[in-house]
């Protein structure tokens, strides 16, 4: 071949080829639009840039460079889709320090990785097989055509350019989905660390404006409904792992999938129009909620964000009325940076893994059985020693891939969702349901159950959209009666059981995570007057907005009557009504600018809270 000739050999050519295909395959599980060129248009010019440095500055070892660009870059998308597979939002540097994480999830990993995403990396199996068995081809892409030695210079700049257009004509979108999609996968990344280096002024952060935001008429203490009605109680709140609210009620081939709860539900206070507001550390970040009213800090779980500070709490409310606080949970007190998080939310005590044992395993721990037969014979002996009592109980068991041995099935299914996803599901939430009646039931042995408050919630969702192929979601329309949408998706049940002290009744009231503290408050007469908080009383109701991160992305709201998930803006946003919605209510841009604005100041009275010192510990 004429080395003055442009070769198609070349490695430059040959790994951009590759990088197509697996932009292509990005495309399509991310986004799954079938028209891929908008995409490869901001996309291949980031890959570029990083080939054009390799061809301009690489000279010895030029194709290890390649092979360590290709193998990054491959390792950037195969995390983006396997991320999105699990989440719904797209993976940044910050999701992947906390990859140390999936180790304790390596089950629900495994689930959700379908065979063909492996392909994304066999270019490199296949390359370097050749390069070690074949010593020539090691001497691939050492020459370079002057053509090539021309065009790099032209095409990295040209390049470079193009990517700093994409992304500072699109930082503005709140959505990172919509932000993605239009900067680029590689180039978003880059966006996010730059991004996050920029540090933002304190906000003046009052109840005022929180109020004011959220359109809430405030009402004094001593004018709630249920004010001070538990008040000397002992307080006792079951935080259900992975329970959405469709299972209330829900029954399959005749039987209740959730028994207990549907009991509980008749002598309770119920919510059924609570919606989930966690993120990236799912039922740490519901703990942290429940027990601020402040929304998930940007960019990582709560507790490794500011489990470092000292966090405004129920906790610390509570100890000044003269409780004492104790947490349980069977998993490690290291997963999810809880060991700093439990003393930041001033818990007196937590009981962890350690405690609990290996005893009866499920998921990556003790069963729930072994839970609340622990917890609550301790929790008992904690109310026998005389103190008021605020303790925090966490299941477990029905946690994704939500796989129970045979002997823990409660319910039969029908055949055809056994070994599905959605089968898995109703096997054990039904699990954890009949546990939780156990746990009712042994307080009310040691005699505990009748001078407490039992509130119960769900942590998170169980059956994200995006991780449910073809049949499963028919399945969940044939369970449901209807397609299985966000709206379901998201709502999860929170009940208030305390027969001798609350009418049973359903209050239709919106809520969601950063509300329980407020309704919790209220109930134990701990005045919230001049508390910074972002939730509010669902049983003493005003109105209402959900601002939503991070499983929805940054913009999203719900409201009364829908679910709103803004595109690039608000024009080309997503509305998913709500029961009861009226068609005459729109979109407004201001509530979208509220929803923001709400996430900003509660960033900002978190940025601005003291560090604790660390070495204030709970006790094991």
């Amino acid at each position: 071949m004429n080395s003055s000739r442009f070769r198609w050999s070349e490695p430059f050519v040959v790994f951009s080829f590759l990088m197509v295909l697996k932009i292509n395959l990005a495309w399509f599980v991310i986004f799954g639009a079938a028209n891929v060129i908008p995409f490869l248009v901001v996309s291949i010019p980031s890959v570029w840039v990083l080939f054009g440095l390799i061809e301009w500055l690489a000279v010895k070892r030029k194709l290890l460079f390649y092979m360590l660009a290709n193998l990054i870059t491959t390792s950037i998308y195969f995390a983006a889709i396997m991320y999105y597979k699990y989440y719904g939002v797209i993976v940044n540097y910050k999701a992947l320090q906390q990859a140390k994480q999936v180790v304790q999830v390596k089950a629900s990993v495994f689930d959700l990785m379908h065979p063909h995403y492996l392909l994304i990396y066999l270019d490199i199996v296949i390359l370097l097989g050749v390069f070690l068995w074949s010593k020539k081809s090691r001497t691939w892409g050492k020459t370079q055509s002057p053509i090539a030695r021309k065009g790099i210079p032209v095409i990295l700049s040209v390049s470079l350019l193009t990517c700093l257009m994409t992304v500072w004509s699109n930082r503005g979108i709140a959505n990172e989905l919509k932000q993605a999609e239009q900067m680029g996968i590689l180039n978003y990344q880059v966006y996010t660390v730059f991004a996050n280096m920029r540090k933002e002024e304190p906000i003046p952060v009052d109840l005022d404006t929180i109020r004011e935001l959220k359109n809430i008429e405030w009402k004094e203490d001593e004018d709630r409904v249920y004010w001070k009605a538990a008040e000397d109680k002992h307080l006792i709140v079951v935080q259900l792992e992975s329970f959405q609210n469709f299972l209330i009620g829900l029954t399959v081939n005749g039987q209740e999938v959730t028994p207990v709860l549907n009991r509980l539900v008749e002598q309770s206070l119920y919510f059924p129009k609570v919606y989930q507001q966690v993120g990236q550390g799912n039922t740490s970040d519901s703990e942290y909620m429940s027990n601020t009213s402040f929304y998930i800090p940007a960019g990582g779980a709560a507790s490794e964000v500011i489990g470092h500070k000292e966090i405004p709490s129920l906790p610390k409310l509570l100890k000044e009325k003269g409780y004492r606080s104790a947490t349980f949970h069977t998993n490690s007190v290291n997963f999810w940076n809880r060991m700093e998080m439990y003393p930041a939310l001033g818990f007196d005590q937590y009981y962890d893994r350690e405690f609990f044992g290996d005893e009866d395993p499920i998921a990556f721990a003790a069963s729930d059985e072994v839970l609340y037969n622990k917890a609550a014979a301790e929790i008992a002996d904690l109310v026998r020693e005389g103190d008021r009592l605020y303790a925090q109980v966490i299941s477990m068991s029905n946690h994704h891939p939500f796989e129970l041995p045979e002997d823990k099935h409660r319910i039969e299914i029908p055949d055809k969702y056994k070994e599905t996803l959605v089968g898995n599901y109703l096997q054990a939430a039904s699990y954890a349901d009949y546990a939780l009646g156990l746990f009712i039931d042994r307080l009310e042995e040691e005699a505990v159950r009748s001078q407490s408050v039992i509130v119960m919630y769900g942590d998170h969702m169980g059956l994200p959209i995006y991780s449910l192929d073809g049949p499963e979601r028919e399945y969940m329309e044939e369970l449901l009666g209807k397609p299985y949408e966000y709206v379901d998706m998201l709502n999860i049940p929170l009940l208030i059981y305390a027969p001798e002290i609350v009418e049973p009744g359903v209050v239709d009231h919106l809520g969601g995570h950063v509300d329980i503290m407020p309704t919790i408050a209220n109930l134990m007469g701990v005045s919230l007057k001049d508390h910074i908080h972002f939730g509010q009383d669902l049983i003493n109701y005003t109105s209402n907005l959900l601002p939503e991160r991070y499983y929805l992305p940054s913009g999203s709201y719900i409201s009364d009557d829908f679910i709103f998930i803004p595109g690039v803006g608000v024009e080309d946003g997503e509305v998913y009504p709500l029961a009861g919605y009226e068609e005459t209510a729109s979109v407004q841009e201001r509530d979208y600018e509220r929803a923001l604005r709400l996430l900003e100041l509660s960033d900002s009275y978190l940025q601005q809270l003291p560090d604790r010192d660390r070495g204030e510990q709970a006790d094991e």
